[in-house]
């Protein structure tokens, strides 16, 4: 491997979904991991991946999914490329399934991932955080973008005094 193809991989993952802290409000996160393709990982280290419009759903397996996440095509890939809005499987505990399938039951809450990572802890697998959410209302979308208006006109005020 060239001195710059490894320079690519060492780069900080850090794939957020901006959207749900908008439209959710999160109740409970668990990270999760998460079944890759030999080219998925590869792109997910390049940082071409995207988590808007994904969400999670558990199948009649009791088995945790994530659907409509997008992962692009490795450029130096051959035909075994992956397909780019393939389902995945997450992996998470048995207990900790049993406990978010039946919280996602009530309604007006859901599963939805919050951020992808490369977590160094375990060797450089990829994760996700995922997190029980509740969807907000206008209203409460309003009177959070109000918070953090007055929390950055807080900080502009400390920081130039």
């Amino acid at each position: 491997m060239k001195k710059e193809e490894k320079q690519r991989f060492k780069r900080k993952v850090n794939i957020e979904n901006r959207k749900a802290r908008h439209e959710y409000t999160f109740l409970e996160t668990i990270v999760a991991g998460i079944v890759l393709q030999g080219t998925e990982i590869k792109s997910i280290r390049e940082g071409k991946a995207s988590l808007v419009d994904s969400y999670c759903y558990f199948d009649s397996h009791r088995e945790l999914w994530l659907k409509n996440c997008h992962v692009a095509k490795y450029t130096d890939g051959t035909y075994l490329n992956h397909e780019e809005r393939r389902e995945r499987k997450l992996l998470i505990t048995s207990k900790e399934a049993r406990s978010l399938s039946e919280e996602a039951k009530k309604p007006g809450q859901t599963i939805v991932p919050v951020k992808m990572f490369i977590d160094e802890e375990t060797h450089g697998r990829c994760k996700i955080l995922i997190a029980l959410a509740k969807g907000k209302r206008e209203f409460d979308k309003r009177q959070t973008l109000k918070e953090n208006e007055a929390k950055r006109e807080m900080d502009r005020a400390i920081k130039n005094f």
